[in-house]
């Protein structure tokens, strides 16, 4: 499952992120890595962005990066 999958509300632990060079570090700078909780505040009409919360503070994401991470719930 990945983030973009999970229901506006939820929380959901990531379990691996799936892209590359750039991408992937660009990801790890916000705080998404390994391990870390991440809850889905909301979506956008559209369904792009995707606003989470993470670490404590609000971000929001477009929904190719939320494909490349994994969760479990």
């Amino acid at each position: 499952m990945n983030l973009k999958e999970v229901k506006i509300g939820s929380t959901a632990k990531v379990k691996k992120l799936t892209g590359e060079g750039a991408v992937k570090r660009r990801i790890m700078d916000m705080g998404i890595t390994k391990g870390t909780e991440v809850t889905v505040r909301k979506v956008a009409p559209l369904g792009d962005p995707i606003e989470i919360t993470v670490r404590g503070y609000e971000l929001s994401i477009r929904k190719a990066d939320a494909e490349m991470i994994e969760v479990e719930m």
